[in-house]
């Protein structure tokens, strides 16, 4: 049986159901407060249970993200230049003109609500650490 031939056979079996993207930050505490007050998000667990912590996870709705502690000498992907069209995470939702509402005006967002030539209406934001969120919509 060749590999192609096994993961047909398996395929049924598989099922990929998310993919929780995982962020640096210098100051997971400050990192995680920020996502909660300033997109809603609150924090569903840390490690160690008081801060400094080195782990947090942050849920709101149906996505995850995970935050993790990067040590000073660490150089991760915030630290790069960006080209437009680089991002971190992409959430798919529905709500996306009325949850911009509630952000347009904030200083982190780095790209205003606007509809693709693909279709989707987005906007991006930048968290403390330089990561890039695009939340979208495909409205019909």
């Amino acid at each position: 049986m060749t590999t192609l031939d096994h993961t047909q056979a398996i395929a049924g079996d598989i099922q990929l159901q998310t993919a929780v993207p995982s962020f640096m930050a210098s100051d997971v505490a400050h990192t995680a407060r920020w996502y909660t007050e300033q997109l809603g998000f609150r924090i569903a667990g840390t490690v160690p249970p008081a801060a400094p912590y080195v782990y947090a996870s942050l849920v709101r709705d149906g996505i995850e993200l995970m935050l993790l502690r990067r040590a000073p000498e660490d150089h991760g992907p915030a630290a790069v230049v960006r080209r437009e069209g680089v991002w971190d995470a992409y959430v798919r939702m529905r709500g996306v003109h009325a949850f911009y509402e509630t952000v347009r005006d904030r200083d982190f967002v780095r790209m205003p609500l606007r509809k693709q030539t693909y279709g989707d209406w987005e906007f991006e934001v930048q968290d403390p650490n330089g990561y890039i969120l695009v939340f979208s919509e495909l409205i019909a």
